[in-house]
């Protein structure tokens, strides 16, 4: 998509230009594309880096504000999560009725339990 989009930027300025031999004008497509492809390859290694990283929050030790990072989890949903602590598992956020099963759902692969 971004090397088709290069190239019909570049179009225009190939085609008002001086006359071109074939050989310029795939010089300039070439380094077109190779810096789209720089590009493209930064953003992925950026989404790559940021998919890896260990995004798990501990819910028997995180902050309110580390809590309030998670999808859906707004101020008074942390506020019980916190006040219900410690939790052996996880799915002690439904069993203790902290979080419904929905609420909890949103969060399950992003938080652990690990004790202190």
């Amino acid at each position: 998509m971004r090397i088709v989009l290069a190239l019909l930027l570049i179009l225009p300025f190939v085609a008002c230009n001086q006359p071109q031999s074939p050989d310029q004008i795939r010089e300039k497509t070439a380094n077109a594309t190779a810096a789209v492809k720089a590009d493209t390859k930064a953003v992925a290694d950026g989404l790559k880096e940021g998919l890896g990283k260990n995004t798990s929050v501990n819910i028997n030790s995180a902050t309110k504000d580390e809590l309030m990072k998670l999808p859906g989890v707004t101020d008074a949903r942390a506020d019980r999560i916190m006040a219900a602590r410690p939790y052996d598992t996880t799915d002690e956020l439904v069993s203790k009725k902290v979080l419904t099963k929905g609420e909890y759902d949103q969060i399950a692969n992003r938080i652990t339990a690990k004790k202190m």
